[in-house]
């Protein structure tokens, strides 16, 4: 296993911190310092140290599934002292998070100190299915349903194709159901501010087989074993 990888899957940081730890030659492997990125960890018998601290491998792994509220980041830290979803959460190592949800969108996070399992997740190879429930002021009319569910074209490109249903026509607003597979950078948002809709409302609430159920704002639970069973696939 490559080195950065080695370290990342320990919760050290992220893979690239991690990079930047063996560049500054702050890695130490069986007694000698580590500085390139292809070096391998022999998982069996060799030894690491960061900075003089042993490094290991999680003996077990944990599962959350946390409801985010809407004005919270996805990430550990924040410059600007944003509020982050590792705040809402107690836990002695570093969790990753299974995709990411924006400032302004809520609902369903899972979090582990599994990075294989993070990362399997979220590869678009993998087309693991992620559900959202979505708000938009005004109606919308099924000539701009089949643009979505075609895949926007924004800037030459097309997106990945969606599924797309009507769950609720009100007076004002309405209520879609919202599937897609691969989870780009603000993708749901993007895909309506391609037909000119304004997003009142934005929740996840399904990855794959684990469903948000009726966990409140802010709110966390482990998972049971038959949501790890169906995560681990």
């Amino acid at each position: 296993m490559r080195i950065n990888k080695y370290l990342a899957l320990c919760g050290l940081a992220s893979r690239r911190k991690c990079e930047e730890y063996v560049k500054d030659g702050k890695v130490v492997l069986n007694g000698d310092v580590v500085c390139n990125l292809a070096t391998d960890v022999n998982l069996k018998k060799d030894k690491v140290t960061v900075e003089g601290k042993d490094i290991f491998l999680p003996s077990t792994y944990i599962y959350y599934k946390l409801n985010k509220p809407k004005g919270y980041l996805c990430t550990t830290y924040d410059k600007g002292g944003r509020k982050t979803i590792y705040e809402l959460i107690k836990s002695p190592v570093r969790l990753f998070s299974v995709g990411r949800l924006d400032y302004d969108t809520e609902g369903l996070i899972i979090l582990t100190n599994d990075g294989d399992l993070a990362q399997k997740v979220c590869h678009p190879s993998h087309q693991t299915e992620k559900e959202y429930i979505v708000i938009i002021e005004g109606n919308i009319l099924e000539s701009e349903l089949a643009v979505l569910r075609a895949g926007v074209v924004e800037n030459g490109k097309r997106m990945p194709k969606a599924k797309v249903s009507i769950v609720e026509t009100r007076l004002n607003s309405t209520k879609l159901k919202v599937i897609i597979h691969e989870g780009q950078n603000r993708q749901i948002r993007r895909m309506f501010e391609a037909i000119n809709k304004n997003i009142l409302m934005l929740k996840r609430v399904r990855i794959g087989n684990i469903k948000l159920g009726g966990l409140q704002r802010g709110e966390y639970k482990q998972l049971n074993n038959f949501e790890i069973e169906e995560l681990l696939g």
